[in-house]
């Protein structure tokens, strides 16, 4: 019990210091990520005007039909693309990667390449 509590607050540590540092430094909109066990979630947030500008997940129709499973790298990579098309169609070239308490590793890492190759600046 006491290693799942540490670990935790290790955690919630890490994403406090990405988040401050993003918004401290950055004028950037931020594409923040959210990664459950079976979907994926990205969305660019503008946090000067407190409004979410473009969304995409594995829950959407459009890619729910293309993926067998949405908890992989590579329904990562397929939102990562999709959230990068949006964002260039809304005028969004430049964002900065708020990947929360997550480490820049396996599903966040295949989301933003993906992002990168679909000609988002991260």
């Amino acid at each position: 019990m006491q290693h799942n509590k540490r670990i935790g607050l290790q955690r919630k540590r890490r994403g406090f210091r990405v988040r401050n540092r993003l918004k401290r430094v950055s004028t950037r909109p931020r594409l923040c990520l959210f990664r459950s066990h079976k979907n994926f979630y990205a969305q660019i947030i503008d946090d000067e005007a407190g409004k979410t500008l473009v969304t995409a997940s594995t829950i959407e129709s459009q890619l729910k039909g293309e993926l067998k499973y949405g908890g992989n790298k590579g329904a990562a990579a397929a939102v990562g693309k999709l959230i990068a098309q949006r964002a260039i169609e809304k005028g969004i070239k430049e964002v900065a990667l708020d990947r929360r308490e997550y480490k820049y590793h396996g599903r966040v890492a295949a989301l933003a390449d993906a992002a990168r190759e679909a000609g988002l600046v991260l």
